[in-house]
């Protein structure tokens, strides 16, 4: 199995002016992020808004940032619907793909068992080592912690991106499930409560601006430095909130355009954030050192 990092940023899916994916400018975005501290990217996720690409879009889109970046590439390939989700994921393992993201399904509000047996059905379809999504806020439904301990006795369940926000839930998915089950935070603002509840790591927004920072605060927390740990943590606190003013990925893509990395606007349904929102986001990028390596802004 091909080792997961602490950091892994769920990466925007760039357009171009007609609307369409930027497959060039998605590998320059991975490769400058692998260069800003991150071990991986998850393509095709939330902040990828993957509800408005094609499967044929996705799948082009794995195989042109797994060429360019060659490990870490974590494929988001679940949906509401199991076969699909079975589909897809066996076609970004002939891809390559490292690893593919769960999420949990969303509109058709299963109970726990059918999660269960959703993400069960797709674990054992596949060789790929499979991350469960649970993001409640987006779906609806909340992945309960006795349904991710249950789930982490299938080999190839490795982990869990936790977006719930229920640190008492994520206390129980740490304690409860089997050793060496990766724990991500799902939400910028909580990685280092779960890091010191013995989590393992981000997928992190934040990180297509803050990554050196991100990286450098995992590793110290994990060398014991949590007084500094807590720092950068406080100091990314407003970047943090700003990125989600609106609906995310609407401010990380257009505070990287700001920044000097255009890609694009967000497909309809969602749109450009607004006057209020736009100056929320500039002024948390103007008071914080944020940036892609200079080579990459152009």
């Amino acid at each position: 199995m091909t080792s997961l990092g602490r950091l892994i940023t769920a990466m925007v899916t760039p357009f171009d002016d007609k609307g369409e994916v930027d497959y060039e400018r998605a590998r320059k975005l991975a490769r400058a992020l692998y260069d800003s501290g991150s071990d991986g990217v998850v393509l095709s996720g939330t902040t990828g808004e993957s509800p408005t690409l094609s499967k044929e879009e996705k799948l082009r889109l794995f195989a042109e940032v797994k060429s360019e970046v060659g490990a870490g590439v974590v494929a988001g390939t679940g949906s509401y619907n199991t076969r699909e989700s079975i589909e897809l994921t066996g076609e970004a393992e002939r891809i390559g793909v490292d690893a593919a993201l769960l999420v949990v399904p969303y509109y058709n509000k299963p109970p726990q068992e059918g999660l269960y047996q959703h993400f069960k059905a797709i674990a054992e379809s596949t060789n790929l080592p499979c991350i469960l999504y649970n993001v409640p806020g987006r779906t609806g439904t909340n992945l309960a912690a006795e349904t991710v301990v249950r789930l982490s006795q299938i080999d190839n369940i490795v982990g869990v991106k936790e977006a719930s926000g229920n640190l008492e839930q994520i206390s129980k998915i740490i304690q409860g499930t089997r050793d060496g089950f990766l724990v991500y935070s799902g939400n910028d603002g909580d990685t280092l409560p779960i890091l010191a509840l013995g989590g393992y790591g981000v997928i992190s927004v934040a990180s297509h601006l803050a990554g050196v920072q991100i990286k450098e605060m995992i590793e110290k927390c994990l060398n014991g430095q949590l007084g500094e740990a807590a720092q950068i943590h406080r100091n990314l606190l407003p970047l943090v909130e700003a990125l989600f003013v609106v609906a995310n990925p609407i401010p990380v893509k257009y505070a990287l355009g700001y920044m000097g990395f255009p890609v694009g606007k967000p497909r309809l349904p969602l749109v450009e954030p607004d006057e209020k929102a736009r100056a929320t986001i500039e002024s948390a990028l103007k008071a914080y050192p944020v940036g892609l390596p200079s080579g990459y802004l152009k």
